[in-house]
């Protein structure tokens, strides 16, 4: 990672030399020294702590990672309060910033969930925590947290994340602007090709065939849909949420001439009519805004759009906990997806199967995705100011943080992600007996068997 925060001034005031507010400022910065000596007793990790005098708390000047206090405040509020989603609000305002690799800062969490102070360790930290001055906190964190719509699975909470800016995310995702995970033959791989890799391996499990009807529920930006069309022959059926997504798409492909085969549209998929019949019906990174109570729903309703002998692809996130309350859920949940709710992968299949689905296939990508949010959070960084023009600072603050922490956990394993392919229960298959031809490498087969010529 570079270090890519710009210098901030810091937000409190400047000391003249000698005055009590220097006195003062010299003493809270001994106290904050003190504070961070104790809760970083046993850490070996790559973090450094900075104060707000300029001061090194902890680690070393050249440390991979380090965290700037910019006022006392913030760090009376972490002992105080304990809280990662008020230490989340004051990165956003400023008030704290990262140098170097985000991803480590995740390292040092899980140093502080685990640390057992004695009683009277903790009591002295309260103590001296106390004696830190009590500023007010910036308000803009509460006024832009104030305009989320938290409507489940809505066009509103669909907006809030993906109606950002086009040029936002165009920054840092791949020419194809596929926003979701990619598919490395090796970590050496670029971008570029993991996501055209991935969006050839979407088609190839889904044995698409010219003439053939593709349903692409949650179609982004067009990626998938204009991929399918030009390179497999079929006719597909884009639905968003997203205003932006959708003019983007629909743009491109009229730009790329494919009109008579490819209809985006701004729809719900619970509003489908269910007369229509697809060959093959898709969904990928759209799966996390369902919300587990509505699995009956979303899988009966594609049931009922899928031809007997269709297929159905699902690319989605899942999770070991189940969505259980931890910091990283009420993260998301209250800066990313007001309404997002992962599930564990035994939890999807069951539910597909209870909608009359066999389950013909399942991958985990897991790893994958680590690499694919990396090099995401490496363009967004090489980016910084243009990002900050195409939204804010607390936008291209929010998702630094969101992608390196999710890079974390996926590396970790707290989180995952499944492609799961079925089929109509007791139906005859279109699906040959083993994979070969899902997984012989493109430069050996030519991306696309069924590419019309």
């Amino acid at each position: 990672m570079v270090n890519s925060e710009k210098k901030l001034e810091p937000l409190v005031d400047i000391a003249v030399p000698g005055s009590s507010a220097e006195i003062s400022s010299d003493s809270n910065a001994k106290l904050g020294r003190e504070i961070i000596a104790v809760i970083m007793t046993g850490y070996t990790g790559p973090v450094a702590i900075r104060l707000w005098d300029g001061t090194l708390a902890y680690g070393t000047s050249n440390a991979p990672c380090t965290i700037i206090f910019r006022t006392p405040t913030t760090l009376r509020d972490m002992i105080l309060h304990r809280n990662l989603l008020r230490l989340a609000d004051s990165y956003l305002t400023g008030e704290i910033d990262v140098e170097g690799d985000l991803e480590s800062l995740f390292d040092l969490r899980t140093h502080l969930s685990g640390q057992d102070l004695p009683l009277g360790t903790r009591l002295k930290l309260l103590f001296m925590a106390l004696r830190l001055p009590r500023q007010n906190r910036n308000s803009s964190i509460k006024k832009w947290r104030a305009k989320l719509t938290a409507h489940h699975n809505s066009k509103a909470s669909i907006a809030h994340h993906y109606d950002v800016s086009n040029e936002f995310y165009r920054l840092w995702l791949d020419p194809e602007m596929v926003y979701s995970c990619a598919y490395f033959h090796d970590e050496s791989q670029s971008l570029t090709d993991a996501q055209i890799d991935k969006l050839d391996i979407l088609c190839r499990k889904l044995r698409l065939q010219p003439g053939q009807t593709l349903l692409d529920i949650g179609c982004g930006w067009g990626a998938l849909a204009i991929h399918a069309a030009r390179h497999y022959g079929v006719s597909v059926h884009g639905i968003t949420l997203s205003e932006e997504q959708y003019h983007f798409a629909t743009n491109r492909v009229r730009d790329e001439g494919l009109q008579e085969q490819i209809q985006i549209e701004l729809r719900d998929y619970r509003n489908l009519s269910d007369e229509g019949k697809y060959d093959r019906v898709v969904s990928v990174g759209m799966f996390e805004h369902i919300g587990i109570k509505n699995f009956p729903t979303y899988f009966n309703k594609i049931k009922r759009v899928l031809k007997p002998d269709g297929l159905f692809l699902n690319h989605g996130i899942t999770s070991e906990t189940g969505w259980a309350r931890t910091p990283l859920t009420c993260f998301m949940n209250r800066y990313i997806f007001p309404d997002g709710e992962l599930a564990r992968i035994s939890t999807v299949v069951e539910a597909m199967e209870n909608a009359g689905f066999e389950t013909l296939d399942v991958e985990s990508l897991r790893r994958h995705y680590a690499l694919t949010l990396r090099k995401w959070v490496m363009n967004l960084e090489h980016y910084r100011e243009q990002a900050i023009h195409h939204s804010s600072e607390v936008t291209y603050r929010l998702w630094r943080l969101y992608m390196a922490g999710c890079a974390y956990y996926f590396d970790e394993g707290s989180i995952g992600l499944h492609q799961v392919l079925v089929g109509h229960r007791h139906q005859s298959q279109p699906v040959p007996l083993c994979r070969d031809d899902i997984y012989t490498h493109p430069d050996e087969r030519g991306r696309g068997s069924t590419t019309l010529t």
